[in-house]
């Protein structure tokens, strides 16, 4: 049986955003229903070991919130992480990483222009690569992570190519991993092996097109990126000069937009992740909220578990 608890939700910084004072930033300091840590998933296909998708640097906040994340009781080291696979290099999916440095066995895989990233970057070498090992992931080519021990997992995961861009860190510098386009973000498909249920997870998409339409069709779950309402949401809000285009992600509405266009394709449960703090929909009573929930989407609280 397949099994996702949502970590956290939000986009980089998280809600509240520790520096701002937007309206969401706002209503979430005063009640904490709406508070969401940045996003991050974890999955298992046997409810004793798990895999996160990406580490989010408030990951250490995000185990201790997780029981199914513990230590196992009397053990004096130990934990039920197995391993990590990230969707690309932004700080918001890599940082939780260097919460894991205590020395417990789990795997990093990823696309190698990620694994570049960490190599060039040598405060990831707290990570004991002897302890911690980096696995290279290619696109469109299944592969089943494997336990601390090197048992099977039971899982069956396939990453593969979504519109997006490099980590905004490298933007006008070289790239540790090459110019090549791929590898910067990637959607990833998992499957439980035992049942076949399979959902979709896509932190980052700058646009959806009909390959990926076509990949997504039929989902029992999607897991998909919500990081603005609007495109020129930032810009207009006074809190940044991108738009959501320039940063690499599709907005929730409009014409071209990830509700629009992922409409009618007979997905099951849909929940955005990765949603900014400058995103109207965060607010439980707004009407981009409303018209969201319409549209058959969900948001959905730090601690959210689904099953397939």
């Amino acid at each position: 049986m397949l099994r996702v608890i949502v970590l956290g939700a939000a986009a980089g910084g998280g809600v509240p955003q520790w520096n701002c004072g937007c309206p969401v930033c706002r209503a979430a300091l005063d009640d904490p229903r709406l508070a969401r840590t940045q996003a991050s998933l974890a999955i298992s296909a046997d409810n004793a070991h798990w895999f996160l998708i990406n580490a989010s640097p408030d990951l250490r906040q995000q185990i201790v919130a997780t029981p199914q994340l513990h230590p196992r009781a009397g053990a004096l080291r130990h934990s039920p992480i197995a391993g990590v696979i990230l969707t690309n290099g932004e700080v918001d999916a890599v940082a939780g990483l260097l919460s894991m440095r205590e020395g417990s066995p789990f795997s990093i895989y990823a696309h190698d222009k990620v694994l570049a990233i960490l190599r060039a970057n040598s405060i990831f070498n707290v990570l004991n690569e002897s302890i911690v090992p980096r696995r290279p992931i290619a696109t469109d080519q299944p592969f089943e992570p494997l336990l601390p021990d090197g048992a099977l997992s039971g899982l069956q995961i396939t990453a593969f190519e979504v519109p997006g861009k490099g980590a905004w860190y490298l933007e006008g510098r070289a790239h540790p991993g090459g110019d090549s386009q791929s590898g910067d973000t990637l959607g990833l498909t998992i499957t439980d092996k035992s049942t076949g249920q399979s959902l979709h997870v896509l932190t980052a998409c700058a646009r959806v097109t009909d390959d990926l339409k076509a990949r997504l069709a039929g989902a029992p779950l999607l897991l998909f990126d919500g990081t603005v309402w609007r495109d020129d949401e930032l810009i207009t809000a006074g809190l940044g000069t991108k738009t959501g285009q320039a940063m690499g992600h599709i907005a929730m509405a409009g014409d071209d937009g990830a509700i629009a266009a992922l409409a009618d394709l007979g997905i099951g449960q849909k929940l955005f992740l990765h949603i900014n703090n400058s995103n109207p929909a965060l607010l439980a009573h707004s009407a981009e909220r409303g018209q969201l929930e319409t549209a058959g989407w969900q948001i959905p609280a730090d601690g959210t578990e689904v099953t397939l």
